[in-house]
């Protein structure tokens, strides 16, 4: 059974080659981030032309989230338990889904901006209320992930220069511990392979020729408990996806498990 998951940065704008990745490769279940549209513009009947169910939790032109599955798609939650808000709102970030033996979740973390900034502090919280959402399953006997742009890399080896970090989000003690502490919930990090160089970073910025010169971090994550870590048989960042024009910022992750 082949997993992913994929930050596409507007499903509208990646469809061509997101449609073209996911026959190529025969991705059994795609978890999706920032899809950008509402649902109504989601694009379900170009999905399920090539054979994909599609569970689907977005409200328009920011963030969204959906997961994609050609093995069955059942027991669909919408959001997190007591979601955060930020302004008032309740953010379309999260969603989770059974697909054939395999429960994922498909989450988009707040970003957090600046460290002083309340959308920083929206994500801490909105940690906290993911760890209690999936603490039953993270515990439980089914092969089991959360899956997505957790936009913390986990350690100083997951971003490609950290004096390029000092001061900012996405590296800050707080953030790792909140990553620990989902980890404590009973998941490991299922940490993929790159397909060139040395470390296996998923997201590069498009400004200052990030991608060519590799300064990239690893903030697309895969943490899955223990009998969907067992199952592991390969894991990889599609870098190639990353490449060309119109790609998203994001590459794919890859997980291939034995179940």
């Amino acid at each position: 059974m082949r997993i992913a998951t994929w930050n596409v940065n507007s499903i509208t704008a990646r469809l061509p080659r997101l449609l073209a990745w996911l026959e190529n490769t025969g991705t059994d279940v795609l978890c999706i981030q920032e899809a950008k549209c509402s649902k109504e513009q989601f694009p379900f009947d170009e999905l399920r032309e090539l054979g994909y169910e599609a569970a689907v939790h977005a409200t328009g032109r920011w963030n969204g989230v959906a997961v994609l599955s050609k093995v069955g798609l059942a027991d669909v939650v919408e959001g997190l338990p007591g979601d955060p808000t930020y302004d008032g709102v309740a953010e379309p970030r999260a969603i989770s889904a059974t697909c054939g033996p395999v429960r994922v979740w498909s989450v988009y973390v707040p970003n957090g901006r600046e460290v002083e900034h309340p959308h920083y502090a929206y994500k801490l919280q909105w940690f906290e209320a993911l760890k209690a959402a999936v603490a039953g399953d993270a515990a439980g006997d089914r092969p089991f992930a959360v899956l997505g742009d957790y936009n913390v890399a986990p350690t100083d080896d997951d971003v490609y220069d950290t004096a390029a970090f000092e001061g900012a989000t996405h590296v800050t003690p707080a953030e790792r511990a909140a990553l620990a502490d989902l980890r404590g919930a009973g998941l490991t990090d299922v940490v993929p392979r790159p397909l060139k160089y040395d470390h296996p970073f998923t997201y590069w910025d498009y400004r200052q020729l990030c991608f060519p010169k590799n300064r990239g971090m690893r903030i697309d994550l895969v943490y899955g408990n223990e009998p969907f870590a067992k199952a592991v048989s390969d894991a990889y960042v599609d870098r190639e996806q990353r490449k060309g024009k119109g790609a998203s910022d994001h590459a794919p992750v890859v997980v291939d498990l034995d179940v």
